[in-house]
């Protein structure tokens, strides 16, 4: 099982302020040392739209990269991929929705053009000799058209896996998953033949309890951000992912070895809230760990 950290990614690009490139630098680097074997460190989009994440490669070039660590980037275009691709990193990941309402508000395409533009990137990856995720967003619940049916993001995630990505994830994007829904998605999904993954949000207080039953399903990758920093900023009303101090404490109490440091990680997200100025949406990195160290 493997822990994929978004939050200098899909974490700071909900925040209001728009922290420069040599802090997002630093705070890759800070959770790489709390032991993070893949990390989330830009996105290759317009910064017109998501001005958090400009100068994607100055940030990319500012880190003190870690031998075996997995630095991965968001593109949502064949542009965006190029530069990624230019920019060194080891890979790609792309999203969409899996509702026509959600992916026109976030990549102003229809659906199927998505999943073309998905199946076309992890070709091109595989040639570049990089890994490539794909994330299917809102395969739970949309905020425009509610419950989404099980069969729908299935045949989504079909064909996409037919391309052959690294990581075929599933996204709770706005936190209205419950564990018995993951476990008969992931579960269903995890027969693709391709690794499944979950990314889960704690709006409604089950992301954790989400991620648990992602893991009994057989998933094998979830994605965590630390401090539970923000998410998508084209889901109205969804709140942080869930944090990953609060994840690594749950698995290690539960008798998973994570291989990461939860001291460590607690004391990026004490960095972090002074950083940028606000009590954070985790709650280990307050409380601290038991028994205190």
């Amino acid at each position: 099982m493997t822990i994929v950290e978004v939050g200098p990614r899909d974490g700071l690009q909900n925040e209001p302020d728009v922290l420069p490139p040599n802090l997002r630098a630093e705070l890759v680097e800070r959770l790489v040392g709390a032991g993070i074997p893949a990390i989330e460190v830009a996105s290759f989009v317009d910064p017109r739209r998501v001005p958090q994440m400009a100068d994607a490669e100055e940030v990319v070039r500012a880190i003190d990269r870690a031998e075996g660590v997995v630095y991965a980037g968001l593109a949502l275009n064949e542009r965006g991929y190029e530069r990624l691709v230019a920019a060194g990193l080891d890979e790609v990941r792309f999203a969409f929705g899996a509702t026509e309402s959600f992916n026109r508000r976030n990549q102003n395409a229809s659906v199927d053009e998505s999943a073309v533009a998905a199946t076309r990137i992890v070709e091109r990856a595989r040639a570049d000799g990089i890994r490539s995720a794909v994330t299917i967003s809102v395969a739970f619940g949309c905020p425009f058209e509610g419950r989404v049916d099980e069969s729908r993001v299935l045949q989504l995630a079909e064909r996409v896996a037919a391309a052959g990505p690294d990581t075929l994830l599933l996204a709770d994007t706005i936190g209205v998953a419950t564990p018995r829904q993951v476990l008969h998605l992931i579960g269903s999904a995890a027969g693709i033949g391709r690794p499944i993954g979950g990314h889960f949000h704690n709006t409604r207080s089950t992301g954790y309890a989400n991620a648990v039953a992602a893991l009994e399903a057989g998933a094998t990758v979830l994605d965590s951000s630390v401090g539970g920093l923000w998410g998508c900023p084209f889901a109205p009303r969804a709140t942080g992912n869930i944090a990953t101090e609060d994840l690594v404490y749950l698995l290690h109490g539960d008798g998973t070895d994570t291989g990461l440091d939860l001291e460590a990680l607690i004391a990026v997200s004490q960095w972090l809230e002074e950083l940028l100025g606000r009590r954070l949406e985790g709650l280990v990195y307050r409380a601290g760990s038991f028994p205190p160290p």
